[in-house]
């Protein structure tokens, strides 16, 4: 990540022939928001004086306190290379504060920041995040609105003509490395119309910057093509899910706190705590990193998205795989994750679970090194494997119960996550849907 000074934002301006600045944020639900300036309140914004009305953001403040400020991080400057015609568009992500200058403990980003300083306290000096976020294309209808209908009948790492949406992909890797990011991967996935591209790790709290920024860029440039990006869980009865597998390493200085060259699986006691922690904490994080009634439709047996709570270090089926590469690259990859998770809400609660393991010590069981969805519930019951909560609504009881992670999101964060969810799982559960006409109409 670039470091930039005022100066260099000013000059940067300048040079690129910048007229407006997106003030930047994420509110609670993962949903990107922004105050629109002109380049001649770029003075005012990089003085963290740019102030906006908090209590029109889901999950933030009530009327009567709704004053709140904008505080730009320049390290994350960028010119969006499409909007060029008309004098260019620039970015700059922020962090929310209160009008005392405060910190807002409602603000997902502020409260990473918060639980990266505890890792820090225990001698970690970054915790880093190689994100994989798939998504699906569909085509846009002659009003440029989204439809079911795929663009390609691609498979996994299917080349053109099949994969229609490779030209699409193409722009946006383009447009991506031209944004700063470093692009690993791209590729056709499993499903038709499903893509993803893989960009290199960062520290998490840029890796989750670079998700949010991903996803706009990606349908941004989707729409130009005349698509639709979705990042929805499971958008297709039928077919795999999109998921967004988290790829999780700590560091002390220039070295990777999982390696250990002389242990078993090259993995060190660190790196078997953190994997105790996050096996322990899986049921209970799911609500916010599988955050939509949505998600749980993915979660199901036999479309490669784990279900089961198991780790291994050679086979896809467990929620946590350790990715075959040693040394700096010695990871724990979390595969239940899917892209519609708050990235620094996820982050935030992911790291506190590993973090328990270490603190505690905790043991993690022996590794599952065979396919968890040909075993039947009673060898599942024997290898100490639970499920994953298979609604909501039983994800968000969960939550409830865990102290640890409801330290890790907060107390405001956590209460109105709580209640904007629960408001979303009885609206689906009273609605009636399609399938119970289909099923019930003419046979009752």
């Amino acid at each position: 990540m670039s470091k930039y000074t005022k100066d260099d934002i000013f000059r940067l301006a300048k040079e690129e022939n910048v007229k407006f600045i997106r003030l930047q944020f994420t509110d609670i639900l993962g949903t990107i928001k922004n105050v629109e300036i002109p380049v001649s309140q770029l003075e005012k914004a990089l003085s963290n004086k740019m102030m906006f009305d908090g209590s029109s953001i889901e999950g933030f403040v009530r009327i009567e306190e709704s004053d709140m400020y904008l505080y730009p991080d320049l390290n994350t400057w960028v010119v969006f290379p499409w909007t060029a015609e008309k004098g260019k568009v620039a970015r700059l992500i922020c962090d929310i504060h209160n009008a005392d200058g405060t910190p807002f403990e409602g603000d997902p980003r502020n409260n990473l920041k918060r639980v990266l300083k505890e890792m820090e306290e225990l001698g970690f000096t970054n915790f880093n995040l190689g994100p994989e976020p798939e998504f699906f294309l569909f085509k846009l209808n002659e009003k440029g609105e989204p439809t079911l209908e795929l663009n390609d009948n691609g498979g996994y790492f299917d080349l053109a003509p099949t994969d229609l949406g490779e030209n699409c992909r193409r722009d946006i890797v383009l447009e991506l490395e031209e944004m700063g990011f470093e692009i690993e991967a791209s590729h056709h996935e499993v499903a038709p119309g499903q893509h993803e591209i893989d960009f290199k790790y960062e520290d998490a709290l840029t890796a989750c910057d670079e998700i949010q920024t991903f996803k706009l860029v990606v349908k941004t440039i989707a729409r130009k093509h005349g698509l639709h990006a979705t990042f929805m869980p499971k958008p297709l009865f039928g077919v795999a899910g999109s998921g967004m597998h988290c790829n999780l390493s700590l560091f002390k200085g220039a070295e990777n706190a999982f390696f250990d060259p002389n242990a078993d699986l090259q993995l060190s006691e660190d790196a078997r705590h953190f994997i105790a922690g996050i096996l322990k904490h899986a049921p209970n994080f799911t609500a916010v990193t599988n955050p939509t009634v949505n998600s749980y439709k993915r979660l199901v047996p036999g479309y490669e998205a784990p279900c089961y709570v198991a780790w291994s270090a050679q086979n896809r089926s467990p929620l946590v795989r350790i990715p075959a590469s040693r040394g700096l690259s010695t990871r724990v990859e979390v595969r239940s994750v899917d892209p519609a998770a708050n990235p620094y809400m996820a982050m935030a609660v992911l790291l506190a679970a590993g973090l328990d393991g270490i603190k505690n010590k905790l043991t993690p069981p022996a590794p599952v090194d065979r396919n968890i969805y040909v075993m039947n519930k009673e060898e599942r019951n024997e290898a100490g494997i639970v499920d994953l909560p298979p609604t909501l609504s039983l994800a968000l009881d969960m939550l409830k119960q865990d102290e640890v992670l409801i330290k890790a999101l907060g107390g405001h964060l956590f209460e109105h996550f709580i209640e904007a969810k629960e408001i979303e799982w009885d609206m689906f559960r009273t609605q009636v849907h399609p399938w119970e006409r289909e099923q019930y109409m003419t046979m009752y």
